[in-house]
């Protein structure tokens, strides 16, 4: 990202080489930046091999380089090009293209990962931010001693100073030099809390003039108003927020971001924008989803209320017990008042161009939310109310929200959705999921949203095919087959019939993201032994609760006929379209009749894989039915976290030693019978992974080879019930 100090090594590359001893003949040093010119570039290197007089600059770019080509062609040569922004073309430009052959060398700088593919990078390396010590060593250069030993309080309070900052360079030598003259308490105080709300620009010396306009280069880059609103949009959340990848798109979706011409595209679309964004640095990647980085976040705010003259109001994580108080409302168009402990929410605001309200992890309570605070909102176009538990019933004036496109109330306890909300004709987005008290939804209403694109249903109360006072609530399918426009959809199934009517429908399968199948306890309307999954390339979830379930396995069609698995099969049939490419999390519990989950290699992209409680459960991959596999298939290539809980009977997760290339964590609880976890001493080389067990099933492992154990010694914690909890990040039972 900007400001990270790419320049800075590469300066440093092109002093060690000009200080020490080197077989090079030239190191040329040559500043591309942004809206560069062939001739620019050839004028910085011509002055450094001889041409600099009057006569050469008035030279065609062509003979510029035959000129430069002349010369370099018989050298041995370094060339530094430092914050290239497209490519450049080197053959244009007179550079000969460095080769192993001819020993020269091509570094770059760029602040994007597709310019490396366009230059053909060999080799890319990710500058990354300050470690927090060698963060803090920086910032009190830049404050000065003097400063920091002023008074007592200050060295504590400047590494608070210093923390707000997240190890970005550029940050820490503006803000340092900034509060270098600040020598009272009061005034470091007051710099945290700024700091802390994001308007630091409004306050602070050089936030303005130094840091943001470096960073809004990379802003500027983008193509598109696109991509510039929804870069601005994902600073609506709180600092060091994980946003869920498929809940961004979906709000980008309501906010008409992207294309509306093709519903079944513009996901594909978010997912496009989501990866450019990754790659300029405005976004990093974090497990499942994205965030900001805090300065870039401070500074994307900056943009949209002085730069683009969008007021967005973002009073996120700030501990408000009432809504802020908001001179001239008529201006908002965004508000984001997300992880805070407001309770209710009164009085008629008036605000016709407020688009978007984001009231999530709040304290809202039913009885405290006035029938008139939505009253005025009629440009609204998503309101988020997901986790707010003292939820039970929306409130009356949603009825009145007739501009909303997006709904999200996961994470609530409202018990039904009234009839009311049919007046939502716009309505593109609905997430019910983990509504576990929601029990009534008219059909109709549902059906009645023509132009529904999204709908989540995972862990809901309201899942295809529960009995509610004996009869059988929303369990007709039919009613989502009608939603012609439908391409992300969530559920949780209950029953043999339910189930039968999704694994029947070809259309619902494609658009479905997350798939839960479970049995409560109490229920005999679940008998399924065989589990014939057809592949679904979008489904990014699957979970198999409490079921009767003795085997999965896997089924397409081909040439009208429909095929299903044996474990017989080549590995290029498993590289093929007949799997779960998307699938990123498997969670399995319960499933007394399960004894293994070999089904699982269709899934090449698996992140997570959690298994627990099921008590026949002997192997995770079976090894007869993969034993003849061949080709070169890397097993859980992308699988980040395992774990494995009450598994009495397991004793193999697969038989031979994986390399495991991505993973973070095993955790293994109560599986007495697993004497082996598949790693050798070629295991996640590079990488040091948490291994968390009892300290008696540790001590008894046997181990590949005998250098494995002391390898991964160091990566041995013993556990703790709470803590193989929070390791296992098992979805929220029911009643939870």
């Amino acid at each position: 990202m900007g400001g990270v100090g790419k320049t800075t090594l590469l300066n440093h590359i092109n002093n060690e080489l000009g200080r020490r001893r080197n077989n090079f003949d030239i190191v040329i040093w040559a500043t591309v930046s942004k809206n560069h010119t062939v001739e620019k570039v050839q004028d910085e290197i011509g002055g450094k091999i001889g041409y600099s007089d009057q006569r050469w600059k008035q030279k065609s770019y062509d003979e510029k380089a035959t000129d430069i080509l002349a010369v370099l062609s018989k050298m041995k040569f370094v060339l530094l090009l430092d914050d290239i922004w497209e490519r450049v073309d080197l053959v244009k430009v007179g550079i000969p293209i460095p080769r192993q052959g001819n020993g020269s060398k091509l570094i770059f700088t760029t602040r994007s990962l597709d310019v490396c593919g366009q230059m053909e990078a060999h080799e890319k390396i990710v500058v990354d931010c300050l470690a927090p010590e060698k963060a803090w060593e920086l910032f009190q250069i830049k404050v000065g001693e003097e400063t920091l030993d002023g008074h007592p309080q200050i060295r504590g309070l400047a590494k608070e100073v210093a923390e707000e900052c997240k190890g970005l360079p550029l940050a820490l030598i503006t803000i340092g030099r900034a509060m270098s003259s600040k020598e009272t308490p009061e005034q470091w105080e007051y710099a945290k809390r700024i700091l802390r709300r994001s308007v630091a620009y409004q306050v602070l010396p050089g936030m303005r003039k130094e840091l943001y306009p470096l960073l809004k280069f990379s802003y500027d880059s983008l193509p598109d108003d696109k991509l510039k609103s929804c870069f601005l949009y994902c600073a609506l959340f709180p600092e060091d927020f994980v946003i869920e990848k498929w809940e961004l798109i979906d709000y980008w979706i309501a906010e008409g971001f992207l294309d509306e011409n093709d519903s079944i595209c513009d996901r594909n679309e978010g997912h496009d924008i989501i990866c450019t964004l990754l790659g300029l640095c405005l976004l990093e990647k974090a497990d499942e989803g994205v965030k900001m980085h805090d300065v870039i976040r401070d500074m994307a705010l900056w943009i949209a209320s002085e730069i683009e003259k969008e007021k967005y109001i973002v009073e996120t994580s700030a501990q408000l017990t009432e809504a802020p108080k908001i001179e001239n409302w008529g201006m908002i168009k965004r508000l984001s008042l997300m992880i805070n402990r407001i309770q209710s929410l009164r009085g008629t605001p008036d605000c016709p161009d407020l688009q978007t309200l984001f009231l999530e992890y709040n304290f809202l309570h039913s009885m405290r939310l006035g029938k008139d605070f939505f009253q005025n909102m009629v440009s609204l176009t998503v309101l988020n109310l997901s986790g707010n538990r003292d939820l039970t019933e929306l409130p009356v004036g949603i009825s009145n929200l007739v501009s909303l496109q997006c709904l999200n109330i996961r994470n609530t306890c409202i018990r039904e959705l009234p009839m009311e909300l049919s007046s939502l004709s716009k309505l593109k987005c609905l997430n019910l999921e983990q509504t576990n008290d929601l029990v009534t939804v008219p059909e109709k209403l549902i059906c009645g949203f023509s132009r529904l694109q999204v709908l989540r249903m995972l862990w809901t109360g309201l899942a295809a095919g529960r009995a509610i006072n004996g009869n059988i609530s929303f369990s007709r399918l039919e009613c989502l087959e009608c939603l012609k426009y439908l391409n992300a959809l969530t559920i949780t199934i209950r029953n043999d019939f339910a189930l039968e009517g999704f694994l029947s429908s070809h259309r619902l399968q494609g658009c479905t993201e997350g798939l839960c199948i479970y049995r409560r306890e109490d229920d005999s309307l679940f008998s399924l032994k065989t589990l014939c999954l057809p592949p679904m390339k979008r489904l990014r979830y699957l979970s198999l609760i409490s079921t009767s379930i003795e085997e999965v396995k896997i089924e397409w069609e081909e040439e009208g006929r429909k095929i299903q698995t044996p474990y017989d099969f080549q590995t290029s049939v498993i590289a093929s379209e007949r799997n779960f490419y998307n699938l990123w999390k498997v969670d399995i519990r319960s499933c007394p009749n399960l004894k293994d989950i070999t089904w699982i290699i269709w899934a090449p992209n698996l992140g997570n894989l959690f298994v627990r409680a099921c008590r026949r459960m002997e192997e995770i991959i079976s090894e007869g039915e993969v034993a003849a596999m061949t080709g070169d298939l890397i097993l859980f290539a992308k699988l980040q976290y395992l774990g494995l809980s009450s598994l009495p009977e397991l004793k193999s997760i697969h038989r031979i030693a994986l390399s495991f290339p991505s993973l973070v964590a095993i955790t293994v609880g109560d599986c007495p019978k697993l004497r082996k976890i598949p790693l050798s001493s070629n295991s996640a080389k590079g990488r040091r992974i948490i291994i968390t067990g009892e300290q008696q099933w540790w001590n008894e492992l046997e181990w590949e080879d005998e250098s494995a154990r002391d390898i991964f010694l160091p990566s041995f914690q013993p556990w703790q019930e709470l803590e193989i909890a929070r390791m296992l990040k098992i979805a929220p039972k029911e009643d939870e």
